[in-house]
């Protein structure tokens, strides 16, 4: 039996394993490779990391883990989860069963892309969510921000730290008229209409088109779709989450313990705020560490 079973292995998984592993605790991560960041060019913000391919960055952690005889990495995806605490188990989709006194989930979550010609395939590269991570490289050219909801206010302000050339998208959202006498102030222009189709240009110049028959051109695109969770084993498992304007989060205390004792959750999956490789990997670390004193005898 392992000490913990570690169900994602992307920043937040391994960074538990690095942990446990640390403590002499016996762990299997069993990993898909799907990691959300996969369409990203470069990964910013991570100390000692700025600037590299997440997958290098990945690559480089699992080497690190080697060393650790008692993590074990399993290129596998976990079914269904059961039983309690001092006594999961987990079945693979290899048929295998695993057993474990404690359960990590850090399977993190899918992006949902709207149905938008050029959406999907510019995702990560000319459209991007998080400023934090791409908003130096562009700071100070045109920006361009799809209203998602009324979040994307938010973002408007916050955009303007980076840039003072910003155009809003209205879509398919109809923008309360504060907000909308709030763009003009900040002369921020405004576009009605859906977006029927966006085409990527050279570098991360993109051309969104719209129904009203305006393109507007842009250097860079943030969009914030909704996301699900990659897998459906905290629904199995009926733990409690909280809806949030970008999809579900699993709710976690201040240990990352989830609603059932003895499984705790990391990383984008469990984090209800704004995503990043730096959160997941202190929340990966936290519940790891969690997870081991729960142990204590």
């Amino acid at each position: 039996m392992d000490d913990v079973i570690i169900i994602g292995g992307s920043f937040a998984g391994l960074a538990a394993a690095l942990q446990l592993g640390r403590a002499r605790r016996k762990v299997t991560v069993l990993d898909t490779g799907l990691q959300r960041n996969r369409f990203a060019g470069r990964s910013h913000g991570l100390l000692g990391h700025d600037h590299k391919p997440p997958q290098e960055i990945l690559t480089e952690a699992r080497q690190q883990l080697a060393r650790y005889p008692t993590i074990r990495l399993v290129n596998a995806r976990a079914d269904s989860v059961s039983g309690a605490i001092d006594d999961f188990s987990v079945l693979t989709g290899a048929g295998e069963t695993l057993k474990a006194r404690r359960l990590i989930l850090s399977y993190g979550v899918a992006d949902q892309m709207p149905e938008v010609p050029g959406f999907a395939e510019s995702w990560g590269s000319s459209i991007v969510p998080c400023p934090y991570c791409d908003g130096f490289e562009f700071a100070g050219q045109h920006w361009g921000l799809i209203w998602s909801g009324p979040q994307s206010h938010n973002y408007v302000r916050l955009f303007l730290g980076w840039t003072d050339r910003l155009t809003v998208f209205a879509d398919i959202h109809d923008i309360p008229s504060n907000i909308r006498a709030d763009l003009a102030r900040r002369n921020i222009p405004l576009f009605d209409g859906r977006i029927i189709e966006i085409t990527r240009n050279e570098g991360h110049v993109s051309t969104i088109k719209l129904d009203t028959e305006a393109n507007v051109t842009v250097d860079i695109l943030f969009a914030h779709p909704r996301n699900k969770p990659s897998a459906s084993l905290h629904e199995a498992l009926r733990l409690a989450t909280i809806d949030t304007p970008a999809g579900i989060a699993i709710k976690v205390d201040e240990r990352r313990e989830t609603s059932m004792p003895g499984i705790y959750a990391a990383g984008d999956l469990a984090n209800p705020g704004m995503p990043s490789v730096t959160t997941a990997l202190w929340q990966g670390a936290m519940a790891g560490i969690s997870a081991q004193q729960s142990m204590l005898v």
